[in-house]
């Protein structure tokens, strides 16, 4: 049997929004390497599967990427359908293409499929176009943490003139507001502030480039959690409302 590993987005969290190429290939996985922040009702797509855990979170201890490589080429090599399954999308800051690279350098058989993205999810929940005619002619997603250490670009996010999309920057908010008020960016930018993005317990705290870090003190915000920089997030029908609160339609089990 030929050798094949699927890279398999499984969205945000809420289980609804999991694709029904996601789903075909988890009914015939054999063996599921699962990440720390997929929800676990989605495994009942595969109950016949090896579930095997190799979560990564920031802060925390880790499997190293190493070890889950061999992981999926061992279990590959065996003539199993292996599914790597990775909350959000596989491309997106997900690892997947470097997860396919080194797969297919060892002649492994590789499949990606797509999932929503948190970004995306948790705007959308919240009722913030990331474009709008008029108002954000783009989209840019980046990532506050970086593997070496390296800073961003910031006068260029700055001044982009899209709507710009911080993952894994909760624990940046100072350096984040700083660089970008450097970079040239208006003080008065809305900034949304999402937690658990698509999860029942999702919850958001509006405020703007200025006041991001304070309000989100004491909003007690939380990772998981983006950031939506840009005049889409000012939630015009809501701007009475320095902090608020909202739902994913999804009630089921976390």
């Amino acid at each position: 049997m030929n050798a094949k590993v699927w890279l398999v987005g499984a969205g945000p969290g809420d289980p609804e929004l999991l694709t029904l190429k996601a789903v075909r290939a988890l009914k015939e996985a054999d063996v599921v390497l699962i990440d720390d922040l997929v929800n676990g009702v989605i495994l009942e797509h595969c109950p016949d599967a090896r579930i095997v855990a190799v979560g990564k979170r920031g802060g925390c201890r880790s499997t190293p990427q190493a070890f889950i490589h061999r992981l999926m080429l061992r279990y590959a090599r065996q003539g199993k359908c292996v599914v790597r399954l990775k909350g959000g999308d596989p491309c997106i800051f997900g690892r997947g293409g470097e997860e396919a690279q080194w797969l297919r350098e060892r002649g492994v058989e590789v499949e990606l499929v797509n999932g929503i993205t948190a970004g995306l999810a948790g705007a959308t929940q919240c009722d913030i176009p990331l474009t709008l005619r008029g108002v954000a002619r783009g989209v840019t997603l980046v990532t506050a943490h970086t593997q070496d250490g390296s800073s961003l670009n910031w006068q260029a996010l700055a001044q982009g003139g899209t709507t710009l999309v911080i993952y894994m920057g909760v624990a940046k908010l100072s350096e984040i507001r700083e660089q970008l008020l450097a970079g040239g960016m208006a003080a008065g930018t809305p900034v949304a502030m999402i937690e658990n993005a698509s999860m029942p317990q999702q919850r958001e705290c509006r405020s703007d480039l200025t006041a991001m870090e304070e309000d989100a003190y004491a909003f007690e915000l939380k990772s998981p959690a983006i950031l939506v920089i840009g005049a889409v997030a000012a939630g015009s029908w809501r701007e009475d409302q320095k902090i608020a609160a909202c739902g994913s339609s999804y009630t089921g089990p976390a």
